[in-house]
């Protein structure tokens, strides 16, 4: 949990980090590495700015559940920070999944517009890109096929 800055084991890197991280107030915590098929990609870490013993006794007693938190914290903002959403195999610009999940909510081109501050004209350019890559020819039908992805939980 706590580090030791005078370690054998740290690396200088690893000291300037430590050193940084303490000018911010973020002394003692627990991070959680986070992996992909290629390594670690991220972490995650509760800190805070003493050591303190309900601090330890939590970290020791639910560091699991926090790894498990950690992990799924990460896939959700990994999905909502990515660039292409995908249907059903057709990749969507983040306009054009905007635009068809506001569709799906009821919403017209120019409301859409109104709320995403862009032209009704610009709506309808989205939409129309949406359907033609989900292969249909209303939206009412696009937005079936966004809905039907939502409830298997792809998207």
């Amino acid at each position: 949990m706590g580090v030791n800055f005078n370690s054998k084991f740290t690396s200088k890197a690893q000291h300037r980090l430590f050193e940084e991280a303490a000018e911010f107030g973020i002394r003692f915590g627990f991070t959680v590495p986070i992996h992909d098929g290629h390594g670690p990609i991220a972490a995650l870490t509760f800190a805070v700015d003493q050591s303190r013993p309900q601090f330890e006794r939590f970290i020791e007693s639910h560091g699991r559940v926090l790894q498990l938190m950690a992990m799924y914290f990460h896939a959700h903002t990994r999905r909502k920070l990515a660039n292409v959403h995908e249907i059903e195999g057709a990749c969507l610009s983040p306009r054009e999944f905007e635009c068809l999940e506001w569709a799906a909510r009821g919403k017209s081109a120019w409301e859409i517009g109104c709320i995403l501050g862009i032209s009704r004209n610009t709506v309808a350019f989205y939409l129309e890109g949406a359907k033609k890559k989900l292969g249909v020819r209303t939206i009412v039908q696009a937005v079936a096929r966004l809905a039907a992805v939502k409830r298997k939980g792809q998207n």
